[in-house]
C-alpha cells in the first residue's frame, strides 16, 4: 500500500476518534428552569452521577431543614421519562408543580455534592450559602 495512503487513513481514523471523544464530552446547553405542561422543568447535566435530586425551600431543602438529607425527595430522572428527553444522556430532569413565588434551590449529586444551577445566573444568599433562584409567576 502506498505510504501516503496509509498516512492519510491513519490521520482520518485519528481525527474521527478525537472528534467522537470531544463530541461525547461536550456539555449540552440547557435552558434555565421554565414552564412546561405539568409545571416547571429543571434540568442538570451530571453524566457520571448515580442519582440527582433537587433541594430547595419548596421541599424543606431535601429534608435537611428538619434533620437529615433524604435522597428520595424530588429525585430527578435520566431515563427518558418525567420530562427527560433522552435516556442515559447525562441530563437529569424533573417537572415540578410550584405555586407562584420566589424559590431558592440547588442540585444534589449522589447525595453529597450540592451545586448551583449553571444554566440559571440568578442567585441569592441565605444562611451563609449561595443558592440558585427561580421566580414562578
Amino acid at each position: 500500500m502506498n505510504p501516503h495512503l496509509k498516512l492519510g487513513l491513519v490521520i482520518i481514523i485519528l481525527l474521527n476518534f478525537i472528534g467522537c471523544f470531544f463530541w461525547r464530552n461536550i456539555k449540552p446547553r440547557l435552558e434555565p428552569p421554565h414552564k412546561v405542561d405539568g409545571g416547571i422543568i429543571f434540568e442538570y447535566f451530571a453524566p457520571s452521577a448515580k442519582f440527582v435530586t433537587i433541594a430547595g425551600d419548596f421541599n424543606r431543602w431535601g429534608g435537611t431543614a428538619d434533620g437529615k438529607y433524604d435522597p428520595t425527595i424530588d429525585r430527578m430522572y435520566d431515563d427518558g421519562t418525567h420530562g427527560d428527553r433522552e435516556a442515559d444522556d447525562g441530563v437529569w430532569t424533573i417537572v415540578m408543580e410550584l405555586s407562584p413565588g420566589r424559590y431558592q434551590y440547588k442540585y444534589v449529586v449522589d447525595g453529597v455534592s450540592w451545586y448551583l444551577d449553571p444554566s440559571n445566573p440568578e442567585t441569592a444568599q441565605e444562611g451563609g450559602f449561595t443558592n440558585s433562584v427561580i421566580n414562578v409567576k
